[in-house]
């Protein structure tokens, strides 16, 4: 929820700028959110690798549900930096004016890539929760990657006034 809210008070801030003409502030503002949200998430990421099973141990005892939680925390931890840099850049971008890059890209990287990996991975392969789990976690990758290089053109583009 943190990387929603500062997706959205990414926007604000960088449409603010943007609407003012002050195109240096309407960068500091959208790389200010992601780096908040990227510092959140690493953070994040880091108790779920230190501490896996005292979080799954808040909600249940079962030595089942404690190991195989604590696995997929760990992979919860390596997608959580794309998942929050994507979920604000969505943000960001909205604040410049593009909302349709985030769409597409997010069609493409889950609908095309993640799930058919899921699927591909836990029923196919036999992999069960762990391969569901991986897909998504591609496509939340592949996302967040994607979404950083598009803002980081964008942005720079807009700087330079060539858009």
């Amino acid at each position: 929820m943190i990387p929603l809210g500062l997706g959205s008070a990414g926007a604000v801030r960088v449409g603010h700028a943007v609407g003012a003409g002050d195109r240096p502030r309407a960068s500091a503002a959208g790389w200010t959110a992601i780096l908040l949200g990227a510092g959140f998430t690493a953070v994040a990421a880091g108790v779920f690798i230190l501490v896996p099973r005292q979080l799954i141990g808040l909600f249940s005892k079962d030595a089942d549900v404690l190991s195989v939680g604590s696995s997929l925390l760990f992979l919860a931890a390596v997608f959580q930096l794309f998942d929050g840099i994507q979920g604000v850049i969505t943000g960001t971008l909205r604040g410049i004016g593009d909302t349709r890059t985030p769409m597409v890209v997010n069609l493409v990287a889950h609908w095309v890539l993640g799930l058919p990996t899921s699927y591909l991975l836990c029923f196919v392969i036999g992999w069960g929760v762990y391969g569901l789990w991986v897909g998504l976690s591609l496509g939340l990758i592949v996302t967040g990657t994607i979404l950083l290089y598009v803002w980081t053109r964008k942005i720079r583009q807009y700087r330079e006034g060539l858009s």
